[in-house]
Formats: C-alpha cells, structure tokens, sequence
C-alpha cells in the first residue's frame, strides 16, 4: 500500500511538472484592473504594465503574445525589467514590440537587462531570497545600452535613478524610479522628495519590490507604484497563492493591486506576475503568465 502511494504521488507530481513547463507557461493572458487613483474630473488612462519576459529566440509563442499587445492600444506602457535572457533576444523583443514603442512609456531595469541568468537549483527559490547576490562574472553579459537605446530612441523615459513627467490626455503624471533593488542596485536619495504642485499623480517604478524602495516611495508621496520581479510566486498552491516573492515583500501581495501603508500614508501597488521565466526553472503552477492593463479612473467626488 505505501509503495503505491509513493509511486501515486511521484506520478502527480511528474504530471504536474509536465503540465507547469509545456502548458501554463505558455497559457499567456491580460490581467485588467481598474484604479481609482486619478484626481476627480481626469479622463481615464489606459497603462499596460510589462514585466519579466526573461526572452529566449526560441519562444515563438512568447513573441506572437508580445507582438499581439499593441492591440490593447493603451495610452501608456510602464515596463518593470527582466527583459532578456539571451543576448540574442534583444532585435526580436524590439520587433515584437512594435507600435508599443510608439506610446509613451517609462522604464527601469532588472538583473536580467544586465547579465543572463546562470544555472541554479530549480527549486532553491524556495529556500532563500538570492538578492544581494550581485551580477557574476560566469554570467552572460547582456546588451544593456542597446536595450536602454533601443527604447530611448523610441520615447520611453529611463527612469533607473531618474524623474520624469508625461502629460496624457490633459493629465500630467510624475514618474520617478530606481535601478534593480534585487542587485542592490536601487538608489532612492536620487529621485527621493515630494512630489510636483502640479502633477496630478505621483508614479513610483521599481523592479523588485523590496519594503525600503516601496516604504520610501509611499512615504514621500507617491500614490501609485509598479514593480515585477516576483513571478506572482511562479509555483502558487491553488486556493492559497503564493510561497515565495523572492524578496521581503509578502506573499499575498506577490501579484496583483494592493495598498502599501506605511506609518506616513499609503499607496496603490501593482505587482505583474510577469509572462516569462528562467530557461532553468521554465515553469509555472497556478500562476499563468501574464501582462496588466490597468484602468486608471478619476476618484469619485463622493
């Protein structure tokens, strides 16, 4: 009796693995939300949040997914990092972004914009966060200026350690966002301060969303913040969610909107699940690839 529950169980958990790797990470899909964020009177404003395509050549269902986007036709694209994981995927993300690069957008970067990633335990996510771990000599480099370049060049504003502001639709939004937490990268003091008099809304944009980052920004302001990095968890047990962020944010906020409160206020957060994953863990479980389009709407009068 016990041997056949052993073998039951390996055989679940093969058919779950088979399933995680072959199917859902290829079951690629638009998460809509709708914030109510925007002063009373704004029009509403259409973001498209991209986040974690981890791109490999190879992906041509990820491609036809990525080049379908411009559809949404969004007012703006908020792009949160982890592009790449091959150097050679960077003319076909740019290809597939298409009449994206034609909206307006902002941007920040994450580890994988600078340097592929390297072998790992498939399952060591689960043990500890690998943040601090820093970019390794064995690991790829990747065309970070042709990336950084390549949106630039189209109207995207760099916002790793920088401010910038978009009008839309007679809306002016203020951005401000840091380089890659994940690698201790992120430097707040350089875009740290109140927001503008007449920025309608303050916009926060991370990669990782680690508490100093999202604590900072919400203390100074900022009403709404984007971030990726966590995969939605990648692996989430069904009814129950996520089990890991990789990082110190907690796990029923791993993907999705939530509010981030602080002792000083509080601010409208959006973590993607991101629609990509390492080439050495290419899986997902309860927790599909995805890309957000949110519906920023005005605040009610009442």
């Amino acid at each position: 009796m016990a041997s056949r529950l052993v073998k039951a169980l390996a055989w679940t958990a093969a058919a779950c693995v088979a399933y995680g790797v072959f199917v859902e990470s290829r079951s690629f899909r638009v998460r809509r939300v709708r914030l109510d964020v925007l002063p009373p009177g704004s029009p509403s404003l259409r973001v498209l949040h991209l986040s974690d395509a981890h791109l490999l050549t190879r992906q041509r269902s990820k491609l036809k997914f990525i080049s379908a986007l411009a559809g949404l036709e969004p007012d703006l694209v908020v792009n949160t990092g982890d592009n790449l994981s091959e150097a050679e995927a960077l003319e076909p993300l740019v290809t597939g972004l298409g009449r994206l690069l034609d909206v307006p957008g902002v941007f920040v970067f994450g580890s994988n914009d600078y340097a592929g990633p390297r072998p790992l335990n498939p399952l060591g996510y689960l043990v500890s966060d690998t943040g601090g771990e820093g970019v390794h000599a064995d690991r790829e480099k990747l065309p970070t200026e042709d990336l950084r370049d390549a949106f630039v060049s189209r109207g995207w504003h760099d916002l790793n350690g920088k401010r910038a502001s978009i009008e839309l639709r007679g809306v002016k939004l203020e951005f401000r966002g840091t380089d890659d937490a994940h690698l201790e990268m992120d430097d707040y003091a350089a875009v740290a301060g109140p927001p503008a008099p007449d920025a309608a809304v303050s916009i926060g944009v991370t990669h990782a969303p680690y508490l100093r980052v999202l604590n900072a920004m919400t203390d100074d302001g900022v009403e709404l913040i984007f971030a990726g990095h966590t995969h939605g968890g990648q692996v989430c047990v069904p009814g129950w969610g996520a089990l890991v962020t990789n990082c110190d944010l907690p796990t029923d906020q791993a993907k999705g909107a939530s509010v981030h409160t602080t002792a000083h206020g509080s601010s409208w957060l959006h973590v993607s699940a991101g629609f990509g994953t390492s080439p050495y863990a290419p899986y997902r479980f309860a927790c599909p690839p995805e890309v957000t389009l949110l519906t920023l709407r005005a605040v009610s009068n009442g």
